[in-house]
């Protein structure tokens, strides 16, 4: 009995293991993962290529500076699990950084929204933030637009007009809508958005990226209570940027 129920406490242990470390360590963003498993594919077959010709040292050392850089890939692309509150009447960043500006602001042009100014709470990204994006509140999703544009350094005023951007409209549950616009940085050379008009969409729910370097705009309807401040760190998913104003019945 004994020897019997050894293998099940290690099996026991091993899958504890396992969730433990899922638990732990962050999946990868679907859209970062061509990027990791290409900077490891190329970092293991450049050291194998130059390691079979002779060159074992520059071999190791171009392995070692290859997989830093694929380490550094993943983690820049990592998706952390969040604890989303779960009030509809209550605006969630919609990205990890810092809020560098609070402001009022007319929406972007391409939306057909109106030149009528609405509070604009802009988070910037750097580097060493998480890069994947996610929705401010519950609603649906009733229009989105892409405009290329400029790379300037995502953390100038101007950005929010003249930079490549993809923007949302959501239609919240609570009734008022929300824009959420991705706004690419100095570095960044490609956003990625993965949901559509029409779509149902949950607050905290990861919708897309921005690589290397950006900024997250959110628009909020008028009435609305900022609960955010100027320089504050926001979690994706979890901080609180505003409640909604109560829409009369």
């Amino acid at each position: 009995m004994a020897s019997g129920s050894q293998p099940l406490g290690g099996a026991t242990a091993g899958s504890h293991l396992v969730q433990l470390i899922r638990s732990t360590v962050p999946p990868i963003h679907p859209g970062g993962r061509p990027i990791v498993l290409g900077a490891l594919a190329g970092s293991l077959g450049l050291r194998f290529l130059l390691r079979a010709v002779g060159l074992k040292k520059l071999g190791s050392l171009v392995g070692r500076i290859g997989l830093t850089g694929t380490a550094a890939s993943a983690v820049f692309f990592r998706a952390p699990r969040r604890v989303t509150p779960t009030d509809s009447s209550l605006v969630v960043a919609a990205a990890d950084g810092l809020i560098s500006l609070i402001e009022d602001a007319v929406p972007p042009s391409e939306l057909g929204l109106g030149p009528q100014p609405r509070t604009r709470v802009s988070i910037f990204l750097s580097v060493f933030d998480v890069h994947v994006q996610r929705i401010p509140v519950d609603g649906v999703i009733t229009q989105a637009a892409y405009k290329p544009g400029k790379f300037l350094s995502a953390d100038l005023d101007k950005a929010s007009e003249v930079n490549e951007r993809n923007s949302l409209v959501i239609r919240s549950t609570h009734g008022p809508e929300v824009i959420v616009t991705q706004i690419a940085g100095l570095i960044a050379r490609r956003i990625v958005c993965d949901v559509r008009p029409g779509a149902s969409v949950l607050a905290g729910a990861t919708y897309g990226l921005i690589r290397f370097g950006s900024r997250v705009d959110t628009y909020l309807p008028a009435g609305s209570t900022v609960d955010a401040i100027l320089g504050q760190r926001t979690i994706g998913g979890e901080t609180v940027l505003a409640h909604l104003p109560t829409v009369a019945s």
